[in-house]
């Protein structure tokens, strides 16, 4: 169950609604700042296809959702808070402003995940005067209520203690943690999709396909073996009985040959967008954005499902951490701790203030 207390999302946007939903429907009270004026609706249209998705998850009954308050300032916000989720836009000088004022008014111990899809932690902890060392990157994939994964990154001045702080924290929510081992621009996630948008750029702008063909190949193909096997396990299937080493052996001359244009960007101009964005219209069909994101979710949940009951009732891959994750939602839904127990927990997992241990404070970067 959850150890988090009170929680603060900073940034509303489609990851910080995302982030909300998560916490609220853990039962976890949330307080919220985004300046922008139409920050409560879309929140709200974002929780109702949450609570959709999670009485499909949990058809029994969800735990008391959690309290959405909507602060005036950042310092209303992060106030007496035991986790604090950075959601606010990819530009560095805002991500700079934003933090450094978390910093400035969070508890001591809170720890600090950004969502940044990017910036490395140590460039952002230079904004932080006070407690640098409690901040991580918690890169989530949207749908964030419903996709498990977190890229937890620390960068220079981060504790090792807030890394394994901050997958408690992420793990108690149902999310699955991997820890990335070195810091680096992009993470893994996105350095993977990254390539795979630059190739599909460039199939596009060829001619060589339209984006529902290309969405075709990946959804009828290779993204089902993905979706439950990811990428090397894969291979060492297609290698037989061999394994691994006979795929690398027959495919790695490949490697060498002329397949991809990786290594360039098509000019991303006005023609170029007109192009992906009227095919992009084209294989909506009409449906508008809330309808596909019901799609989506429903085909998630399916798919979870579907997978929780593999291997011999086990569940294999997300479908394992789904099962367990559906059963925690119902035991909390038929005994939620009490604040105080939840936040007594928090408290005894935290690190300690830099100011007590700066021994533990080296350049190592972790994760």
């Amino acid at each position: 169950m959850s150890i988090i207390n009170k929680a603060a999302a900073i940034g509303g946007g489609v990851i910080g609604a995302g982030w909300v939903a998560r916490l609220l429907l853990n039962g976890i009270d949330v307080s919220i700042f985004d300046p922008d004026p139409e920050a409560s609706r879309k929140v709200s249209e974002v929780m109702k296809g949450a609570r959709r998705a999670y009485k499909q998850m949990v058809p029994g009954g969800l735990p008391k959702e959690g309290r959405l308050t909507f602060a005036k300032t950042i310092a209303e916000a992060v106030a007496d808070a035991d986790f604090i989720q950075e959601s606010v836009p990819e530009r560095l000088d805002l991500k700079h402003r934003v933090l450094a004022e978390i910093d400035t008014h969070a508890p001591a111990n809170a720890i600090v995940g950004s969502s940044t899809s990017g910036i490395k932690p140590t460039d952002m902890q230079v904004a932080m005067k006070k407690h640098p060392e409690r901040l991580v990157v918690g890169h989530p994939f949207n749908p964030v209520y419903l996709l498990p994964l977190v890229e937890i990154v620390g960068g220079d001045q981060t504790f090792p203690e807030a890394i394994e702080v901050a997958k408690e924290i992420y793990a108690s929510i149902g999310m699955k943690p991997v820890v990335i081992r070195k810091e680096i621009e992009a993470f893994v996630g996105d350095r993977l999709l990254e390539a795979a948008w630059r190739e599909a750029l460039w199939l596009i702008k060829d001619g060589i396909c339209t984006v529902e063909e290309l969405d075709d190949i990946m959804r009828y193909g290779f993204g089902l073996r993905w979706a439950q096997m990811g990428m090397f396990q894969v291979y060492r299937v297609a290698g037989g009985e061999a394994g691994m080493r006979h795929f690398m052996a027959q495919f790695g001359p490949c490697l060498k040959w002329p397949w991809t244009k990786l290594m360039d960007v098509p000019e991303f101009n006005d023609e170029l967008v007109d192009l992906i964005a009227t095919q992009s219209d084209d294989q909506a069909h009409g449906l508008s954005i809330r309808e596909l994101e019901k799609i989506r979710d429903d085909n998630l949940v399916a798919i979870m499902d579907a997978l929780s009951k593999q291997n011999k009732g086990k569940g294999w891959g997300a479908g394992a951490l789904h099962k367990d994750y559906t059963k925690q939602l119902a035991k909390l839904a038929a005994s939620k701790p009490t604040a105080s127990k939840a936040a007594e927990k928090a408290k005894a997992l935290k690190p300690v203030k830099k100011a007590e241990k700066p021994k533990k404070k080296t350049g190592k970067k972790k994760g």
